[in-house]
């Protein structure tokens, strides 16, 4: 049990932030409607986030080794990112929009699609924010027996994510294009979020007193 809490913790915080409008996004939707190099798109950004994830993780648990009273001030700016975050996502279900995959164009090479997924993915400063940053925080300040655990929770819900938006992309486009789907996702994701940031200010609380 003691490994399976940070594994979900893991799992919904970053499922939490990569289901969202955006480029990446779309751009493996329209791999998978195409039926074109779905794979390696799908592998590519499912691995990035893995190694994004536990460098955040290994880096910032190094540092909090050092400084234990950093977990204090990471676990709450955590929580405040998590707050804001989860805000965000209450206040976008009011107005929600849609994912759709780009224009078809011409086909793309398998280097093409490699270029074209790395940019979206490597040069997007908010992956480093999300990834290494936000995820990497929460994961650092857990237990350090707990740190694979979170990390493999995180890149499943990664992998998960990417290879139903590519495989699936004939079956998930029509309810992407719906602003009701991305409502209600939004709604959960808000609370999901909101859970995770009282999670953290609990775990705060209970090591300042």
């Amino acid at each position: 049990m003691t490994q399976i809490a940070p594994l979900l913790t893991g799992f919904a915080l970053s499922l939490g932030l990569i289901v969202a409008i955006g480029a990446q996004n779309a751009f493996v939707l329209r791999q998978g409607l195409r039926r074109e190099h779905v794979a390696l798109v799908v592998g590519f950004c499912a691995a990035c986030d893995l190694a994004l994830i536990a460098a955040g993780v290994a880096g910032l648990g190094a540092v909090l080794g050092t400084a234990p009273r950093l977990v204090t001030v990471l676990s709450l700016g955590g929580a405040g990112f998590l707050g804001w975050d989860g805000v965000s996502a209450l206040r976008r279900a009011l107005r929600p929009e849609r994912l759709e995959a780009g224009p078809g164009g011409a086909a793309l090479t398998r280097a093409g699609a490699l270029a074209r997924v790395a940019g979206f993915t490597l040069l997007n400063p908010h992956v480093y924010l999300d990834t290494v940053l936000l995820v990497g925080s929460v994961g650092a300040a857990q237990p350090a027996a707990a740190h694979l655990p979170f990390v493999l929770g995180a890149g499943l819900a990664s992998a998960v994510w990417f290879v139903s938006l590519g495989f699936g992309a004939r079956f998930l486009a029509p309810l992407f294009a719906r602003p009701l789907a991305w409502r209600v996702l939004d709604l959960l994701i808000g609370a999901m979020m909101l859970t995770l940031a009282a999670g953290l200010l609990r775990q705060v609380w209970a090591m300042t007193t």
